[in-house]
């Protein structure tokens, strides 16, 4: 693979390893799309900072980027997308241990489903607050590293922003206001030369659909494994979406060939958003 982005150094929040079941349990096994990002990124020369709200599930992640040293090495923070001052710490930290940002993945972001009807506040806010406006709080903090060279930012965004679904009213309208930040911040920051733009995943194969497929199974009177076949029949090419294709959307939009994109987004469903 060719290393594009050799000396490039680049924030991923959400990029722990993730096994979470339907009571919450996290065990740290499985791979995310924060992972998948992290790997191609390393794999195309940059230096990866990657953060997790849970800092143990990062140390596999960690492992795996040792695959690709660079020098200076990549790093692994503690990072909750919520909580500014923590946002701000560890950006501190990339200025003094690098001492420059170049790319920033704002990818943490979280689930849960309910009929609208039942859907809880703490449900609307824990979406809200993690999804859209972890978003706002790491892209405004990133300008001041980033106004003076320019820079990208690719946020992963939802095919929900694209096809709403019922019983994902609150997650629907978190993704919604991603791609609508997306677009402002595009214009916002294109004078500083940084481009924003996002990624539309369909049906993820993660721990977090892993979760989605119990709660709409018990939902519907099926089971988790018709849920996830009725995902694949769904979707015109036949299979479900993969984290490394999520890692090869962002790889497009990091790449030189496309320092002249920006507000845009790439649906990655495999045409299941055409359904």
């Amino acid at each position: 693979m060719e290393r594009t982005l050799l000396g490039k150094i680049a924030l991923i929040t959400g990029a722990g390893y993730s096994d979470v079941t339907a009571d919450g349990a996290v065990s740290g096994h499985a791979p995310t799309s924060g992972v998948a990002i992290a790997e191609r990124l390393a794999r195309m020369g940059a230096v990866v900072v990657a953060t997790d709200i849970n800092e143990a599930s990062l140390q596999k992640t960690l492992a795996l980027l040792t695959r690709y040293e660079e020098n200076p090495p990549h790093m692994a923070m503690k990072m909750d997308v919520t909580k500014d001052a923590e946002i701000k710490s560890v950006l501190e930290t990339i200025q003094t241990q690098y001492g420059a940002l170049d790319i920033v993945c704002n990818n943490a972001g979280v689930s849960s489903m309910a009929p609208l009807g039942d859907l809880t506040e703490d449900e609307w806010d824990f979406n809200v607050d993690v999804n859209m406006k972890g978003v706002f709080l790491c892209t405004r903090a990133v300008i001041p590293y980033m106004k003076e060279h320019g820079g990208r930012i690719v946020n992963t965004c939802s095919m929900a922003a694209i096809k709403a679904d019922p019983t994902l009213a609150h997650y629907t309208a978190s993704k919604f206001g991603v791609l609508g930040f997306t677009r402002a911040s595009a214009l916002a920051l294109a004078p500083y030369g940084i481009t924003v733009n996002c990624v539309c995943p369909g049906w993820v194969k993660t721990p977090m659909q892993d979760r989605e497929v119990i709660w709409e199974g018990k939902m519907k009177g099926i089971s988790p494994e018709e849920v996830r076949q009725s995902y694949i029949d769904h979707t015109p090419l036949g299979r479900l979406c993969y984290p490394e294709d999520v890692a090869n959307a962002v790889a497009f939009f990091l790449q030189p060939e496309t320092d002249f994109i920006t507000g845009q987004d790439l649906i990655v469903a495999g045409g299941a958003n055409l359904m």
